[in-house]
């Protein structure tokens, strides 16, 4: 029986990779870990080195974890190319750890041919506590009929798929209007779009103008003195 490959057409969002346990780690295999990757570095094999660094015992190199998480991908992902692998550590190794690979899907789209699938990966320790998390890109054909065309060097099965994901998406925030040109049609709809439907929003009110200041009240004249008629002599 030919062995189980991965296409994306059998694939859905939030599909759960089967969780991996993997023996608690020991000092030999740290020695064999260091002699394949070259890393002697002395806090990793050597016991008094270590104390002398101020830790309790000698510490596991945090790569050997990603290279579990590894292996928690290539054995469900089989028949697909990993593009990519980026793991962020949150907890030190130590001899003894038994760790838990878990992962889910988390992202999947397609276009032109080319079909990605975005994992979401972490391993556990024995308390259940969070020691690396990672993210994974996958690039996988589509179906069987997908993968014999690229074998026989025809063109690619084309089938677009739109981004599905559950990951928080950001929202993107429009850039502010510069005074004397206008907002971009992207903005516009940005802002267009956050309005509460049916409704207008009111701009900042304006400031209130200033009273002037009333001008001083010109000084009356004084009245002129009326005239008395005189009398005619006879």
């Amino acid at each position: 029986m030919p062995p189980r490959k991965l296409y994306f057409e059998n694939i859905r969002i939030g599909d759960e990779l089967p969780a991996m346990a993997k023996t608690p780690i020991d000092r030999v295999q740290l020695a064999r870990y260091a002699g394949a990757t070259g890393d002697f570095n002395a806090v990793h094999v050597d016991e008094v080195a270590a104390r002398a660094a101020g830790m309790p015992s000698v510490v596991a190199p945090n790569t050997i974890g990603m290279g579990f998480l590894g292996q928690l991908v290539g054995d469900w992902a089989r028949g697909a190319h990993v593009k990519r692998l980026s793991c962020r550590f949150t907890r030190m190794l130590w001899p003894g750890d038994t760790l838990v690979c878990k992962g889910r899907v988390a992202d999947r789209h397609g276009q032109d041919g080319k079909y990605f699938l975005e994992l979401d990966v972490w391993a556990e320790n024995q308390t259940g506590g969070l020691v690396i998390r990672g993210n994974v890109t996958l690039k996988v054909f589509y179906s069987v009929e997908d993968e014999n065309r690229a074998r026989m060097g025809q063109p690619p099965l084309i089938v677009n798929v739109p981004r599905e994901s559950i990951r928080a998406m950001p929202t993107p925030v429009p850039a502010p209007a510069v005074k004397g040109k206008k907002a971009s049609k992207p903005a516009r709809a940005a802002r267009a779009n956050s309005r509460p439907e049916g409704k207008k929003v009111a701009g900042p009110k304006k400031a209130p103008k200033a009273p002037k200041p009333k001008k001083a009240a010109k000084p009356k004249k004084p009245p002129k003195p009326k005239k008395v008629a005189k009398k005619k002599k006879k």
